[in-house]
């Protein structure tokens, strides 16, 4: 080989071990004091500490990874953390209290809160900026994750706050416009007294069987405390940068809630990212052509995502 080709080749094989760094995986665990959250923590090795994101997953049994026993395995946020990490950005996601391993710090629904995981967030994020390891903190939430992140981020000491797929509307109103988009007129009636008494902060034992799986008398105590919050309330009161990541090809958030996040916030950077969809992945537009990026981990990430997220932390000055 001619010692020029050599040479180049010795050039770009040490460029492409520097563009990726050694990443630490390791658990990581919280003692929250009513219980102990366990998490994943994603540490690229490097001279300085790095900013570190806190991965806040969505509604319902979500665990750290993105999956929900409901749905299949997806993988999204583990996705998430490891480009993260390719990008020298340090992570941590985590199984919510009464979720996966962290199932026994709450082992009965009729318990959680939207307080509750707040405060785990909150400890979170003291834990974080208290390690020496890592530089400013991020939270980052997906889903009904956005809205935990916006209530928990100024007193967790965060530099900065990410939502993807945020509901800009008390989630009530969504769960009224998805009933009355899916169910007959006297399931319909029904369901939006059950929302009535829920916001007026009342239970119902009595809970038709169609309407049992959202309304099931068990996580009631959770909805009404859901129901009290307005996602684009708490965006508006963050005092630190934010990011808005919404996709076009969302079936279960639109774009107008990205809005009304965004004139909550007007200082707040909004990206709307064309054919990507709830799940973080490039999709069809129609939900029925959209089931295999709900099923496939090994479906990629929409690229700009990635783009946009790493562009943002990047930017922010160091903390």
């Amino acid at each position: 080989m001619p010692r020029f080709i050599a040479l180049l080749c010795l050039l770009l094989t040490t460029l492409c071990h520097a563009a990726t760094p050694t990443v630490l995986h390791r658990p990581i665990d919280l003692d929250t004091g009513q219980g102990v959250l366990h998490g994943s923590l994603l540490l690229p090795q490097q001279d300085t500490p790095p900013p570190v994101v806190l991965i806040i997953a969505g509604s319902g049994p979500t665990d750290r990874d993105g999956n929900n026993p409901a749905g299949g395995r997806v993988d999204n946020l583990k996705r998430l953390a490891l480009l993260l990490a390719n990008a020298n950005i340090a992570s941590v996601r985590y199984d919510k209290r009464g979720v996966a391993a962290s199932q026994p710090a709450t082992p009965d629904e009729r318990d959680l809160s939207v307080e509750r995981y707040v405060a785990d967030v909150v400890a979170w994020g003291h834990k974080l900026k208290a390690d020496p390891r890592f530089g400013s903190l991020i939270l980052i939430g997906h889903s009904e994750g956005a809205l935990i992140a916006s209530l928990a981020a100024e007193q967790a000491g965060a530099s900065a706050v990410v939502s993807l797929a945020g509901s800009g509307r008390p989630m009530a109103e969504v769960v009224r416009e998805q009933l009355a988009e899916r169910l007959p007129p006297a399931q319909l009636a029904r369901g939006s007294a059950l929302l009535d008494r829920l916001e007026a902060g009342q239970t119902s034992l009595d809970v038709p069987a169609p309407l049992r799986q959202v309304f099931r008398p068990s996580v009631q105590p959770y909805l009404i405390t859901l129901f009290r919050q307005d996602p684009a309330a708490a965006f508006a009161r963050l005092p630190m940068p934010a990011l808005i990541v919404q996709g076009r090809n969302d079936v279960q958030v639109d774009v107008a809630d990205a809005q009304k996040l965004k004139d909550a916030k007007p200082d707040a950077h909004l990206v709307l990212i064309e054919g990507m969809n709830h799940m973080l992945r490039i999709s069809p537009k129609d939900m029925s052509e959209q089931r295999e990026s709900y099923q496939n981990p090994q479906l990629p990430l929409a690229r700009e995502l990635g783009e946009q997220i790493v562009t943002f932390i990047r930017q922010l000055p160091p903390g």
